[in-house]
C-alpha cells in the first residue's frame, strides 16, 4: 500500500520551458540577468547607477578591452576575425564618445556595461565574447589605475608649471627684500626669490610623491576576474605591456578588493593642496592695504556687487578654501575602505567621485596659479621699507658673539637696546656708536655697518640661505632641470 500523498509531499511544479529554455518575463539584458525573476525595483535602479560619475574612464575601459580581446586571441579563445571585428566596433564606441554621439541609457548601471551594450549593437552577438575571462571586478580596477596612471602624469606636468611660474618670479625679482615672518610678526630679511622658491622646493617634494604614487598605481589587475583568478591561460603580461603596466599584481583578492593606491594619491594631492593653500593664504595677505606687497591683476580678481572700491582676492582664496574638498575626499575612500572584508564589495563604487573630484580640484588649482603668479605686481618700495627697522636685530646679536660674547648674552643685551628704542620712539639704524656702548662696551664703529639689510642678506651665503649667490645658485638648477623636463619625451604608450 503505497503511502498517503500529503499537501507537503506533492512534487514541485516544473518551470514551462520552450524551446528557449526557462519561460520569464521580458526585460532590459543585465549582465547578471539570469539570476533574477523580479525586476529591479526604479529606485534601487537609481540608487546603484554609477554611469554619472564613472563615464569619466569611458576611455581607459575602451582601452583596457582592447588590450583583453588581443589577449582573449592569443589565448585561442577568439578568432582573429572576432577579435578584429569587435576592437573595430570598440574604437567606434570611442568616437562616439569622444565627438558626444554615445548616449548611455539608464539600464546600464555603469560605464562598462554602457560600452559592451553599445559594442553588441554595433558588432553583434560576438560582442559578448568581450567579457569572457574578466569580471567587472577586476574590468573596473583596471580602469581606475589607467585613469589614475594619466591623471597623475598631467598632475606633474601641473606641478612643474606652477614651479616653472614660482622660479621665473625668483628671477625677476631677484632684488627685492621683504620681511620673512615667524608668528606672522616680522622676522628677519629675506630675499624675495627665497620665498617663492621654498614654494618650489615644497612643489619639488609634491611631484616626487606623485611619481612614488605612480609606481604602486602602475600594477595590472586584469585577469584577476571575480576575486580568484580567470580560468583562462591568458598572458597577462603580454596584456600588461599593452597597456603599459610596469608589473602584474600577484594575488587577486588583493587586486579587485583593495584601492590603498587611491589612498596614497589622495594623500600626495591632499598636501598638494595643503602647500597651494598657504601660498595662496599670503597672495591674500599680501594684496591687502595692510601689507600692500603685491598688487593683483584685474584678470583674476573681482569685485563688489555693493562696495565700488573692492579688489578682491578670489582666485587664492578658492583655492585655500578647495583644499577641504581634497581633505574630503581622503577622508571618505579611508572610511569606506576601513570595513570591507576581502573581496569585492559594492562599497568600492564610492571610490570613484571622491577621487574624480580631487584629482580635478588639484590640478585646476595648479593650473590657475601657474597663470596667475607672473602678473603679480610686486610694490619693491612697501617690501623693502618693512624689510630694515627691528628685523635687524639679530645682526647686533651675531656681532657680539663674534667680539667673544656668548650669544644668550649677546641676545639680552641687543633686547634691551629693542626696548629703549620702543620706549622712546627710536628706530636701530638710529642709534650712534656712543648708545651702542652704553649696553655693552663690545660695540665699535663697525656695528652700525650690521643696521643695513644688504649686510644681512649677503652674511647668509651658505647652503640654503638667502644669500644672493646661493638663491642664484639655486635658481639656475631649478631652470635646468625644469626645462630638461619639459624636453623630455613622453614614453609611448605601448600597443
Amino acid at each position: 500500500m503505497s503511502p498517503k500523498r500529503t499537501r507537503s509531499a506533492r512534487p514541485a511544479k516544473r518551470a514551462k520551458t520552450n524551446a528557449k529554455g526557462p519561460e520569464r518575463r521580458p526585460r532590459g539584458a543585465k549582465a547578471w540577468d539570469g539570476r533574477f525573476r523580479e525586476p529591479t525595483d526604479p529606485l534601487v535602479e537609481i540608487f546603484t547607477n554609477s554611469l554619472e560619475s564613472d563615464l569619466e574612464m569611458a576611455e581607459q575601459d575602451i582601452r583596457g578591452s582592447v588590450a583583453h580581446v588581443h589577449g582573449l586571441e592569443r589565448a585561442g579563445l577568439l578568432t582573429a576575425r572576432e577579435a578584429g571585428r569587435i576592437v573595430r566596433g570598440l574604437g567606434r564606441v570611442a568616437r562616439e564618445i569622444r565627438d558626444g554621439t554615445f548616449r548611455p541609457r539608464p539600464s546600464d548601471e555603469d560605464v562598462h556595461m554602457a560600452v559592451e551594450r553599445r559594442l553588441t549593437e554595433l558588432v553583434g552577438p560576438v560582442g559578448g565574447k568581450v567579457h569572457t575571462g574578466r569580471s567587472r571586478n577586476d574590468q573596473v580596477a583596471t580602469d581606475v589605475r589607467l585613469w589614475l596612471r594619466d591623471q597623475i602624469d598631467g598632475a606633474a606636468d601641473d606641478v612643474a608649471a606652477l614651479q616653472r611660474s614660482l622660479v621665473r618670479r625668483a628671477r625677476a625679482d631677484l632684488g627685492v627684500v621683504v620681511p620673512g615672518y615667524t608668528h606672522l610678526q616680522r622676522a628677519q630679511p629675506v630675499l624675495l626669490s627665497h620665498h617663492w622658491l621654498a614654494y618650489a622646493e615644497m612643489l619639488d617634494r609634491d611631484g616626487a610623491r606623485l611619481a612614488d604614487a605612480r609606481r604602486r598605481v602602475n600594477v595590472m589587475p586584469l585577469g584577476s576576474g571575480a576575486l580568484s583568478g580567470a580560468g583562462f591561460k591568458l598572458n597577462r603580461r603580454a596584456i600588461a605591456r599593452e597597456l603599459g603596466f610596469e608589473d602584474v599584481s600577484e594575488n587577486s583578492l588583493d587586486a579587485v578588493a583593495d584601492r590603498d593606491f587611491i589612498v596614497e594619491f589622495l594623500a600626495a594631492a591632499s598636501i598638494v593642496a595643503m602647500h597651494l593653500s598657504r601660498l595662496c593664504e599670503e597672495i591674500v595677505l599680501w594684496s591687502s592695504d595692510e601689507f600692500g606687497y603685491l598688487k593683483l591683476p584685474d584678470a583674476f580678481a573681482t569685485g563688489s556687487s555693493m562696495m565700488p572700491q573692492k579688489k578682491n582676492p578670489d582666485v587664492a582664496e578658492l583655492v585655500r578654501g578647495k583644499t577641504g574638498r581634497v581633505y574630503g575626499s581622503l577622508v571618505s575612500v579611508l572610511t569606506t575602505l576601513k570595513g570591507l572584508p576581502l573581496a569585492y564589495n559594492r562599497d568600492l563604487q564610492e571610490d570613484k567621485p571622491p577621487l574624480f573630484d580631487a584629482a580635478r580640484t588639484v590640478r585646476t588649482s595648479l593650473a590657475v596659479l601657474a597663470r596667475m603668479l607672473p602678473r603679480l605686481r610686486v610694490q619693491k618700495a612697501r617690501m623693502e621699507s618693512a624689510a630694515g627697522g627691528f628685523s635687524l636685530a639679530t645682526e647686533l646679536a651675531d656681532y657680539l658673539v663674534e667680539k667673544g660674547l656668548p650669544f644668550r648674552e649677546g641676545h639680552a643685551v641687543v633686547g634691551r637696546i629693542v626696548g629703549f628704542c620702543v620706549e622712546n620712539g627710536r628706530e636701530l639704524d638710529s642709534l650712534g656708536t656712543a648708545e651702542l656702548k652704553t649696553f655693552s662696551p663690545l660695540f665699535e664703529a663697525s656695528a652700525r655697518r650690521r643696521l643695513s639689510v644688504d649686510s644681512a642678506i649677503a652674511r647668509r651665503g651658505l647652503v640654503g640661505g638667502t644669500g644672493r649667490a646661493n638663491v642664484e645658485r639655486r635658481i639656475e638648477e631649478f631652470e635646468a632641470r625644469l626645462e630638461a623636463g619639459h624636453r623630455r619625451p613622453r614614453p609611448r604608450r605601448r600597443r
